[in-house]
């Protein structure tokens, strides 16, 4: 099942949070969850930011969707802070 955004909604692919740094220390469940995703689907209205672009967002202004055991979050553009 595939999420169509309407007006200037983003459907982003949540990034997940890391199990262990890069020097190997295991991380436990007190995790910080990124604030950041990867852009599935963009609305008709959407000006700035195309599919395939990694995005920094607003962590409090999302919708989050579990769909097909992937985690998804819509956003509006104007919530959308950078992209990667």
């Amino acid at each position: 099942m595939k999420l169509n955004p309407l007006h200037d909604m983003v459907v982003a692919l949540k990034e997940q949070p890391m199990e262990q740094t890069k020097s190997g220390i295991l991380l436990g469940e007190a995790k910080e969850t990124p604030a950041y995703a990867l852009v599935e689907s963009i609305g008709p209205n959407v000006k700035t930011i195309k599919a395939g672009d990694k995005i920094v967002y607003k962590q409090y202004s999302t919708t989050e969707i579990k769909l097909d055991n992937q985690d998804y979050i819509l956003v509006k553009e104007e919530d959308v802070l950078a992209t990667l």
